[in-house]
């Protein structure tokens, strides 16, 4: 079983709270004083525009802390040249909370190809430069500068993906942990509301934030291991003294059916630790300065800490960063139900701060019309963050809750013309899915429930959320229901009746879903299903949409450069997209995100989901801007732009009997604009007419931020 937690709303409500709940969190001192305030008791500070959305993490973080009772300001993209900006609420009671934002800052700025975007989601007209590179680090510097002796945390997606020594791609090398780097005094990982609720009470009933070292999901710095703890070697983990015999986090088969298999011991000092003594044992990691300069123990280092992400068995971790210790306590618990539902009752007015006038947020159109059902994902895909950051134990609201803000938005939601743009999240359809033995859930290893195959003890129901769907259309006022999150469809393939509901009423023309590839070693590094598991699930899509009368299609995501991918799996993949008559309009480049188990891969060479020796095989991946440029240009194979690469790359790669102007070949011999040769003109083959598979160029949803899944 996991480990208990105090209910989310148990503590008792800090004084503050008879001030009641303010009709938007402040961002000046004018709206403080309109409220009665004379001070803060925290201040969150962020790399977004403020929109009073639950969506948005620090709309949601303050008005949970509006909830327990204290009164938090927001500093919303602050001039990060100038102390000044951060001294505009005053001085706050307990401490500054900061976040980059939604967003990895890096991510947010810069492309796969590392070219600065043009625009910023998140911003007021989506402007670009409102925030710096590695906002965590400097907003957190700044505020220490603003105001000397406050309290300052980290978190958010930026923080909680870079709280170890990770490789960041953009400086091609691997940094420190964000926590030294920033001088935060902590860092909050994950979806971090039991961790935030409780160091604010905790602050607020006069401890010190250097004596709160014990909170799940906190990271801190200290000086060697405390008294109480042993201390397990990195060299240990790989080899155990079992009590039975100890299983392989990433084997073939399923160990999770098991669960007696599951459990072992580590022999420490000649003392054995078993389970039950893991709240008392830190599990220490190569130091900084080893991973940075030995990429085989950098590898080994990111294994291990992968697989101590389980909130039910995870052990605490210890890094050395230069003089002193980098402690990473276990993952937090997740929230029950009830807790979650919580969380969403505020009365978000779930819409921008009036201060930003006319000016539209670009996020915040594409998602005011959304609902998010669940969190987290234990599909454990190596190039997504969610696992990492979120957790694999998916997280459920009510089917009440639901419904209630369905019913906010149409009464309170300016625009709302009748249609849920998405009833989803992460993964639009691991709604109330987890495993049914609770004692494998919490001592299980495993990096995905869903990979190689589906796991005996994962419950795969889709009733809830069929029944969820139904009550959705019938409620007053709303006409139509769309699923425009990411799609696990090896999963949905398993429930015909959830698959008739879906494709039935609640696909909007077209459907995402990421096959990501087609060949077996990428599919084998991303953990992804095969391409066949993909084509049945079209044979059902196209079987329901023409019963229903409706011409329906599906939107495939491929990736390109993704570590264990060549030159000839991409060219595998495009015969395929052309065999199958796809024109992809929106394609991506494998971007290495700190903390993901595809970025260690990238970054190392070695596939991290294997023990990780001196003499290990390392993987194909492609790094140079060139090589990245040419898979890239082999998913749009039929954009006259990458021709001339292709024919260039065809010929290197033997194969320029895919060159030519008929059916079989890949791309034409002729050239947009090209000069007669030898008194002949080449004549542009008549254009090949489309397939009803085709993606169009343009869809009613083409700019909506991916989930992937």
């Amino acid at each position: 079983m996991l480990n208990t937690a105090p209910d989310l709303f148990s503590y008792r409500k800090f004084w503050a709270h008879r001030f009641g709940t303010a009709p938007v969190l402040p961002m000046s001192k004018e709206e403080m004083d309109q409220l009665g305030w004379d001070s803060c008791d925290v201040i969150l500070i962020t790399g977004d525009a403020y929109v009073d959305h639950p969506s948005f993490g620090m709309a949601l973080i303050g008005r949970l802390l509006e909830m327990q009772g204290f009164r938090v300001g927001i500093i919303s993209q602050p001039d990060w040249q100038d102390k000044k900006a951060f001294q505009k609420l005053g001085r706050p009671n307990l401490y500054f909370g900061v976040t980059a934002g939604n967003m990895d800052s890096m991510v947010n700025r810069y492309t796969a190809d590392k070219r600065i975007r043009s625009d910023d989601a998140y911003s007021p007209d989506g402007a670009a430069g409102l925030r710096p590179d590695r906002s965590v680090v400097v907003y957190s510097q700044r505020a220490k500068e603003a105001y000397k002796g406050v309290p300052v945390i980290i978190g958010g997606i930026e923080a909680s993906l870079r709280r170890i020594a990770h490789y960041d791609y953009w400086s091609d090398k691997v940094r420190h942990s964000v926590l030294p780097d920033s001088k935060a005094d902590m860092l909050l990982f994950g979806n971090a509301e039991r961790a935030i609720v409780e160091v604010t009470h905790r602050l607020a009933n006069g401890e010190k934030i250097s004596d709160i070292q014990n909170v799940r999901g906190s990271c801190i710095m200290r000086n060697g291991v405390p008294d109480g703890f042993a201390e397990v070697d990195h060299t240990l983990p790989d080899a155990p003294v079992p009590i039975v015999k100890p299983p392989n986090p990433y084997a073939s088969k399923p160990e999770c059916d098991n669960a007696a298999s599951l459990e072992q011991t580590l022999p420490i000092k000649q003392k054995t630790v078993v389970n039950a003594d893991r709240d008392h044992t830190v599990l220490r990691l190569p130091s900084y300065s080893q991973v940075a300069n030995d990429k085989v123990l950098f590898a080994h280092a990111a294994r291990i800490a992968h697989l101590e992400t389980n909130p039910g068995n995870a052990r605490a971790l210890i890094q050395q960063h230069g003089k002193r210790d980098l402690w990473i306590n276990p993952p937090p618990i997740p929230l029950e139900t009830h807790e979650l539902d919580q969380i969403y009752t505020p009365p978000y007015t779930r819409k921008p701060h009036p201060a930003y006038g006319t000016a539209k947020i670009p996020a915040w159109e594409m998602i005011r019309f959304s609902i998010n059902i669940m969190r987290g994902c234990f599909g454990g895909c190596t190039f997504c963050s969610i696992t990492e950051h979120e957790g694999r134990i998916v997280q459920n609201r009510s089917e009440d809750s639901i419904i209630q803000e369905m019913e906010a938005i149409r009464d309170e939601t300016p625009g709302f013309t009748g249609t849920i743009s998405d009833l989803g999240g992460p993964t639009a359809n691991m709604y109330r899915l987890r495993c049914k033995d609770p004692k494998i859930e919490s001592i299980c290893r495993k990096p995905s429930c869903i990979y190689p195959k589906i796991c005996k003890t994962l419950g795969i129901d889709h009733g809830p959320l069929t029944s969820l769907y139904r009550r959705a259309r019938q409620v007053k006022g709303i006409k139509r229901v769309f699923i425009a999150s990411g799609l696990r469809y090896d999963l949905a393939i398993h429930s015909p009746e959830y698959l008739q509901e879906l494709i039935t009423h609640h696909v909007g023309g077209y459907l995402k879903i990421a096959p990501e590839h087609t060949e077996q070693e990428p599919l084998d590094t991303m953990m992804k299903p095969s391409i066949e598991i993909y084509d049945k699930f079209k044979r059902e899509f196209d079987r329901y949409s023409k019963a229903a009368g409706k011409e329906q299609y599906l939107i495939p995501y491929f990736m390109a450069a993704h570590p264990g991918t060549t030159d000839k799996d991409m060219l595998e993949l495009a015969l395929w997209l052309k065999k199958n008559g796809f024109r992809l309009d929106q394609v991506q480049a494998f971007l290495p995100t700190p903390f993901a188990i595809a970025a260690d891969m990238y970054y190392t060479g070695f596939n991290t989901l294997k023990a990780i020796r001196k003499d290990s095989k390392q993987i194909f991946t492609a790094k140079g801007l060139r090589q990245r440029r040419l898979q890239k240009a082999l998913l749009r194979y039929h954009d006259p732009k990458n021709w001339p690469m292709l024919r260039e790359a065809l010929k290197e790669m033997g194969r320029a009997d895919l060159i030519g102007n008929g059916k079989r070949h890949l791309v034409p011999s002729w050239q947009p604009g090209s000069e007669k040769r030898g008194g002949d003109t080449l004549k542009k083959p008549k254009p090949a007419i489309k397939q009803r598979t085709m993606v169009k160029k343009k869809t009613p949803q083409k700019n909506k931020p991916r989930r992937r899944s």
